[in-house]
């Protein structure tokens, strides 16, 4: 059988020096009808592995549940890797960050404030165990030793930035990990990852386990770091940052394709290996962005595109083909005859199909959150959180009376966002980003419900698995707020759910303002063509494809655009749906030639 080793300078595949150029391509990121395009596209630039985190709360989205079909069947992904020719690297955590919603960590697991998160702690551990007995067999059956793609397998993830547990806690933790990997038939190399930097790379290993590192420029001045802690064998940098990820209310990011290039170049010429990090972003479908809070709530946006070297919708960019350049002085590629039409170099999304609908049918917001309950309003004799409502993404419904004399409504702290109505009516928002915790209420008595939106658990830092909702106490001008009934929303359904309030809806006619609820229009399209959705006019909200969530949009941006992959769309009978939390200036959408991703910082 195939072996791969960690050998004293290079990695051996087979004995041979093998120089790994991979790239990260996240499945969970991707329609799983597009997995073999994205993986082809990175041979065709001249990688020769995949590398992929894995998601635990992807898996895992209740406690009992794992779930490894459709959009979550690693196994597949990783069957199509093999046939491409490529080899794999997968990242399974516990923590992964990405970005991600929590870092990967379910929600309902740190519910429970007893669990010692990212700690040698038996209910961490043990909920750990069941979750690699879960998922690892797969990668266990996949990995080069057996004949399938899998060349190596991370423990943790950039742990020396986490926690201030004493070195020999931490390296417990770490070789509990070891162990519990080992004993699912994992027996291809385990490796860490941390920053090039002397205190993470010396906090966030251990000495038998391979040392990666991560950054993205000054090549030989991280190298010489990593060297410092990984005296022999291969160097790696495990997340070349060719890219950055997007904030809404920030700016677009972008990094030179021709500083990335050279910084590429630098590496592979030191006889490093790399994993790009990313190659190709993808989208952060549904409910899954996760969120950074240093001081200041950042919610990270739809759009994953990361200025990769594949855009968001799979096209080769500028960047694809410098790096190609570079992986050719190095290594083989892929001849330009083969690499054919992805060769033509046109801008992502460049000729999508373009058109106008209008969203007729309406049911008003105040309507539309009876519908969308999960079960019956609970009472409680405080303010709940959202943990508490065992809801773990998405929206809740807070409810309690409201006295003429209350005059104002302040909260301790809103996680994240919650639209403020007074018997129906739209008085303000509560926003954890801005520090809004204070609205004022009308003069009079009647029925206070808070619309309360988690806009992504935080994914990097020691706010790592705080609970979501309304924290409180909640005050009015005279009073606290201890009375609520308070219940968790199926929003993900809402077009499901709502069908037959939107078929009995009156049909607005076109042109006019759109108020806050949900909106729904049908319309013909260029069946399998990928799609860009813009929204112009709306405000913020969440919007669906014939069913499917493709996410929040927000006119704070920088994105413009949603990404509608081609597998959702048909040509006759497609429903656009939106849930539109506050209003729009008019009631039309627009499906357009490419991605508006805003305003860059250059």
């Amino acid at each position: 059988m195939p072996t791969f080793e960690i050998g004293p300078e290079d990695f051996l595949l087979d004995g041979e020096r093998t120089q790994v150029v991979s790239g990260a391509l996240h499945y969970f990121r991707v329609h799983p009808d597009q997995w073999a395009d994205r993986i082809r596209k990175a041979r065709l630039m001249g990688l020769n592995t995949i590398e992929t985190y894995v998601p635990w709360n992807f898996h895992a989205p209740e406690p009992g549940v794992f779930d490894l079909d459709g959009r979550r069947d690693l196994g597949r992904f990783l069957d199509l890797v093999a046939a491409e020719g490529l080899h794999a690297i997968v990242r399974p955590g516990p923590y992964i960050c990405a970005e991600w919603d929590g870092g990967g960590l379910p929600a309902w697991l740190l519910a429970d404030a007893a669990v010692g998160v990212r700690r040698h702690e038996p209910r961490f551990l043990e909920a750990i165990g069941k979750y690699y007995a879960s998922l690892l067999p797969l990668v266990a059956e996949r990995q080069v030793t057996h004949g399938g793609p899998v060349l190596m397998v991370q423990v943790e993830n950039e742990y020396g930035a986490y926690g201030n547990d004493p070195a020999p806690e931490r390296q417990k933790y770490l070789r509990a990990l070891v162990d519990l990997i080992r004993g699912q038939g994992i027996d291809v190399p385990l490796f860490t990852c941390d920053q090039a930097n002397d205190e993470m790379l010396a906090r966030g290993g251990l000495p038998e386990l391979h040392k990666t590192a991560t950054f993205g420029s000054r090549t030989a001045e991280r190298l010489e770091v990593l060297r410092r802690h990984q005296p022999t064998g291969p160097l790696m940098c495990m997340e070349f940052w060719n890219g950055w990820f997007d904030s809404w209310g920030l700016e677009h990011h972008l990094a030179p394709a021709e500083a990335n290039a050279a910084d590429l170049d630098d590496l592979l010429a030191a006889g490093g290996s790399v994993n790009l990090y990313m190659f190709h972003g993808g989208t952060n479908f549904g409910l899954t962005s996760g969120a950074n809070d240093k001081g200041i709530y950042r919610p990270i946006a739809t759009s994953y595109d990361y200025d990769a070297p594949l855009a968001e919708d799979g096209t080769p960019t500028a960047k694809y083909y410098a790096m190609r350049d570079v992986i050719a002085r190095h290594l083989p590629v892929a001849s330009a005859e083969e690499l054919g039409a992805d060769a033509a170099g046109a801008s992502a999304g460049a000729g999508a199909p373009v058109l106008d609908v209008e969203l007729t049918a309406h049911v008003p917001l105040a309507d539309v959150l009876p519908g969308l309950l999960r079960e019956e309003l609970r009472t409680f004799p405080y303010v709940p959180t959202t943990d508490d409502l065992e809801l773990w993404s998405g929206f809740a419904v807070y409810r309690t009376d409201l006295r003429a004399d209350d005059a104002v409504l302040s909260v301790a702290e809103v996680r994240d966002r919650a639209v403020v109505l007074v018997d129906g009516e739209q008085v303000g928002v509560l926003d954890r980003g801005s520090h809004t915790f204070a609205v004022a209420l009308p003069a009079r008595a009647g029925e206070l419900t808070l619309l309360v939106e988690d806009q992504g658990r935080v994914n990097y830092g020691p706010r790592i698995g705080e609970p979501k909702g309304i924290i409180g106490p909640v005050r009015t001008a005279v009073r606290t707020l201890d009375e609520w009934q308070a219940g968790a929303l199926r929003v993900e359904d809402a077009p499901k759910l709502l069908e037959a309030a939107l078929d009995a809806a009156a049909h607005a006619p076109s042109g006019g303002a759109a108020v806050a609820g949900l909106h729904r229009s049908t319309f013909d399209a260029v069946a399998g063509a990928d799609h860009f959705l813009r929204l112009d006019g709306w405000t913020k909200g969440l919007a669906w494809i014939n069913g499917e969530l493709l996410g929040r949009y927000w006119s704070l941006g920088p994105t413009h655009t949603l990404y509608v992959p081609g597998p959702l769309v048909r040509a006759t009978g497609n429903e656009l749906v939106l849930l539109e939390l506050h209003g729009g200036a008019s009631r039309r959408a627009s499906f357009v030639d490419g991605p508006a991703l805003g305003v860059t910082e250059q």
